[in-house]
């Protein structure tokens, strides 16, 4: 295994360097890696941390590398991981460019991809040595898990606003597998062990972390997992596998937008495997599994699939198989609106039930379908954008739904983890407010990006964070710890007073009605 893994880091011949290369160094395991200087910054970029994923190492874990001597290009980002193709709805005038703006200057555009993808990035101080034993924030980027990646985010903005905040930190970040060469759900998949191989290339990120960051100038015991979307939903879950047990990896975790979601077996995907199959020609194969490694060419997520997830994951918070360690969670105000565009044929009280019941969670019964409706009513004045009033109701029910949606599936999960863990560990929370003047959008998905990598407060927030599990300033706004008896949180807020202390007690009964579904029908 050992020569195999040390061959297959040769294989990237593109990192190698015929002639040397000016720029900082950094020597793993006897090889040199060159990265380049930005600022008061150096940065490692496209650095290997696990063998390539091709070939019949595809839909397997990922497996560790080894390298060999030499010296290696680290000056760009490698290619990103397979790509899920979008399309938006189809829409005119206004919606549209605020659509526009949101793909293409929030989530930004979508990078060249491969298979061959498994690399980590690091950014650092120039200063910072092998003794520096400074903080790490490992950024985890959202997407779906189905799009995204590193290269959208510019790590030199962190590391830049913790040096003048004169708490530096190590930044890193990660490709990891997404769509169905990462979240490829079967029975066949379950057998065999390989589900969930996006969330099991981010422990191996972590393990490389653990092993090569002091040689960037960070403590390896002092790691801070951080991410949005998809990318907190994924720190989240790395907090509940193992039982909780977080091998080392990590001490505190900074989630923005995302809790364990609602998750059923991963035999539910069976018939996403079966299509697969059919359309790549392995129906007849004895191992459609194995088949699928040579004949790939390619909606995924996480599932419950008896490794890395060994229950539903809101049922492993139940059960308190949570990783002891502090955190910040929180959402943007308006969650359901960005997904909620895709709904803008649902007009009428009795499509909103169908969808319900149809689309959203198959099985409920009517009375369930009353109930929800009944929770979240079609007055548009009580929809999201929150606090509109008439405005921004695209459709007679587009406001409801995106309350609905942006409810089930970030909010409700968010408050049920706290449910479960907040009196048991140090917890800060969120909810982000800001652009609310966003044509239809108000405080959409993902806005809170802006304030975290923009240098902005909740940069600040998460920079004190990793350096001493506390977010707080010495002076200045004290963001107070969330307990379940005050529920007191942080609000970010467009205006002259960028923060205030409010109460996480909006919505509560439709939240909690909500959870109690999804436990009985996970996705």
């Amino acid at each position: 295994m050992l020569s195999t893994a040390i061959f297959s880091f040769a294989l990237h011949a593109a990192y190698v360097l015929a002639a040397p290369l000016a720029g900082p160094t950094v020597s793993l395991d006897g090889a040199t890696f060159v990265g380049k200087t930005s600022g008061t910054t150096e940065k490692y970029l496209g650095i290997p941390f696990a063998q390539p994923p091709v070939g019949n190492l595809r839909y397997r874990l990922p497996q560790s590398i080894t390298y060999s001597g030499g010296t290696y290009d680290a000056t760009n980002f490698g290619l990103s991981c397979g790509q899920q193709s979008i399309s938006l709805p189809i829409l005119t005038g206004l919606v549209a460019e605020v659509a526009d703006y949101v793909v293409n200057s929030i989530f930004g555009k979508i990078f060249p991809d491969s298979e061959d993808c498994l690399t980590v990035n690091v950014v650092k101080p120039k200063t910072a040595t092998a003794a520096s034993k400074l903080p790490v924030v490992v950024w985890i980027f959202g997407g779906g898990f189905e799009l995204g990646s590193p290269s959208m985010y510019d790590g030199g903005l962190i590391v830049s606003r913790s040096q003048a905040l004169g708490s530096p930190v190590i930044y890193v970040s990660m490709n990891y597998r997404l769509t169905g060469f990462g979240f490829l759900a079967s029975k066949e998949v379950k057998d065999a062990g390989v589900g969930n191989l996006g969330l099991q290339d981010q422990r191996e990120a972590l393990r490389w972390v653990n092993k090569y960051i002091t040689q960037f100038g960070g403590d390896p015991n002092k790691v801070t997992i951080w991410g949005e979307s998809a990318g907190a939903i994924s720190a989240s879950l790395q907090m509940l596998a193992n039982g909780g047990n977080t091998e080392g990896l990590f001490r505190g975790a900074f989630m923005q937008s995302g809790a364990p979601i609602p998750v059923g077996d991963i035999t539910h995907g069976q018939q996403y495997y079966d299509a697969v199959v059919k359309q790549t020609g392995c129906s007849g194969a004895a191992d459609t599994l194995d088949c699928l490694r040579t004949s790939l060419h390619l909606a995924w997520f996480p599932r419950t699939d008896g490794v890395f997830l060994t229950d539903d994951p809101q049922k492993l918070v139940q059960q308190g198989k949570v990783a002891k360690i502090p955190y910040v969670t929180g959402n943007c105000d308006d969650e359901g609106t960005l997904f909620s565009l895709a709904n803008v044929n649902v007009t009428t009280d009795a499509q909103f039930k169908s969808y319900l019941k149809n689309v959203f969670l198959p099985g409920i019964t009517d009375a369930q379908v009353n109930k929800i409706a009944q929770l979240y009513p079609a007055d548009i004045t009580q929809g999201s954008p929150f606090s509109t009033g008439i405005f921004n109701a695209l459709t007679p029910q587009f406001k409801r739904l995106a309350a609905f949606q942006g409810d089930g599936v970030f909010q409700a999960p968010r408050r049920w983890f706290l449910q479960n863990t907040a009196d048991k560990q140090d917890v800060w929370v969120y909810v982000s407010k800001r652009l609310k003047l966003l044509p239809i959008l108000g405080s959409v998905h993902a806005s809170d990006i802006l304030n975290s990598y923009g240098g902005g407060e909740m940069g600040d927030h998460l920079i004190r964070f990793a350096n001493k599990l506390n977010p707080n300033p010495a002076s200045g706004y004290q963001w107070p710890k969330y307990t379940l008896s005050a529920r007191k949180m942080a609000a970010y807020l467009d205006g002259l007073i960028p923060i205030v202390t409010t109460e996480d007690t909006y919505r509560s009964d439709a939240m909690n009605y909500l959870t109690s579904l999804t436990l009985a029908n996970p996705i």
